[in-house]
């Protein structure tokens, strides 16, 4: 068989993906649950890549501070070519005990000067944005990762008045607690405390799709991880959009200082 002569092609180069923004997301190589939820934002314009970081299944201090080395190994899969607006590390836990100024540094070994956040920083930066003070705190985490969750909190000026837990260790049993589960477990808190808003710690856990109904349910905005982190990325580079159906926080802009 005769192989035809190739036919060379004009073609002409558009901005692509993400020709408003480009966002690069560091996920936990155990999430399951990050990818699903930044997807249900569809800005148009607005595209978001990932690279996995490796991580312990099991939860603990140690294991969470042990990715600190690894960032900047994941940070460099996301392509410096795409020339990212912000990018965000996925984890609430590790962002914590790492510390923002860490997590920072170990994205700016491969993208120096890029706009970067994280969850935990993402949620003051949220509770500001909402005008809240006041917060109660729903954790998947066993008491020693849940703890400095909730004194960061504190140290940034914010008030907790309750705090709940799920106990549980295991990254991959996190992504598997149910959307009711996480439901009534932030009906419980927000009803035991003078609060102002819940935050949702873990970017495993699951509650973009319901934050609207149950934000109307608890009378009070309703942040998870996953809600704070994108809201933050978006706000950083530069998109302003509000994104119906996924919680108060999108109708929402970055406070200045």
């Amino acid at each position: 068989m005769t192989i035809p002569e190739l036919i060379p092609l004009s073609f002409d180069t558009d901005d692509g993906f993400g020709a408003r923004a480009r966002l690069g997301l560091i996920v936990l190589e155990s999430d399951q649950t990050i990818e699903a939820e930044a997807g249900m934002l569809d800005i148009d314009g607005v595209d978001i890549y990932h690279s996995r970081i490796p991580n312990a299944l099991e939860v603990t201090p140690e294991t969470l501070t042990d990715m600190e080395a690894q960032l900047p190994i994941a940070a460099a899969l996301l392509p410096s070519e795409f020339e990212f607006d912000a990018i965000g590390y996925g984890c609430t836990s590790a962002a914590t005990l790492i510390g923002a100024e860490g997590v920072a540094a170990g994205i700016h070994a491969a993208h120096p000067g890029i706009a970067c956040t994280n969850p935990i920083s993402a949620a003051v930066e949220a509770f500001r944005a909402l005008g809240t003070r006041r917060i109660a705190v729903v954790t998947p985490y066993t008491a020693d990762v849940t703890v400095p969750i909730a004194q960061h909190f504190t140290d940034a000026g914010l008030e907790v008045t309750a705090l709940g837990s799920f106990l549980e260790p295991s990254d991959l049993v996190v992504a598997r607690i149910s959307e009711a589960s996480i439901a009534e477990g932030v009906r419980t808190i927000a009803g035991r405390a003078d609060c102002d808003a819940v935050f949702v710690s873990c970017t495993s856990l699951r509650s973009m799709a319901a934050a609207d109904a149950l934000e109307r349910e608890v009378a009070m905005p309703v942040v998870s991880s996953n809600i704070a982190l994108l809201w933050h990325l978006l706000r950083l580079a530069g998109v302003t959009d509000d994104v119906p159906g996924r919680g108060s926080l999108f109708s929402r802009q970055l406070v200045s200082r």
